[in-house]
């Protein structure tokens, strides 16, 4: 079994991808890293050098990398992976299944006011107002995408390990 999960940047993808797959005995694989792996350079470098229409092609390649890949594995996609071109269509004709990590939007920006600078599409929200506001419309925009996703894991206010039993229960 494949699982794929996509949701909005600082949604949690990773954290519990690594715990699914571990407590699941399959291998984990973070798109971001292999991106940035197979790049060799970080994403904040490609956006900042070679701009976000070199950044998605590449990621649309890669992404086809990986729904092709055989093996059993948890994939924790960018939180923008699904929602360019015909990605989200791809994903779900690809044997497997995809699950959205929904996070409110407080929370999100909670999370992502510290990493903002790790974050190319961030960077420039100077206030915890702005990055809120940015949040808001940017998971509106992409939400359609999102809720195309097989199951949709909702965690608000729940821990990281009530998030993980919720998401075994859903999914085995």
């Amino acid at each position: 079994m494949k699982i794929y999960l996509i949701g909005y940047m600082g949604s949690g993808k990773s954290t519990l991808g690594r715990a699914l797959a571990q407590k699941q005995q399959l291998r984990f694989i973070d798109f971001d890293e292999y991106l940035e792996e197979k790049e060799g350079q970080s994403i904040a470098t490609i956006f900042k050098e070679k701009g976000e229409i070199y950044f998605r092609k590449r990621e649309s390649h890669y992404l086809d990398e990986l729904l092709d890949l055989e093996e059993e594995a948890v994939i924790s996609l960018g939180g923008g992976t699904p929602c360019y071109g015909d990605a989200m269509q791809r994903i779900k004709a690809a044997p497997g299944t995809s699950v959205y990590i929904n996070v409110p939007v407080t929370e999100l920006s909670s999370r992502l006011w510290s990493q903002r600078e790790h974050r190319p599409v961030l960077n420039h929200q100077d206030t915890p107002e702005k990055l809120e506001e940015f949040v808001r419309k940017h998971l509106f925009e992409r939400s359609f995408y999102y809720n195309q996703a097989d199951l949709i894991l909702r965690t608000q206010d729940q821990t990281p390990e009530d998030s993980l039993k919720a998401l075994e229960a859903a999914l085995f």
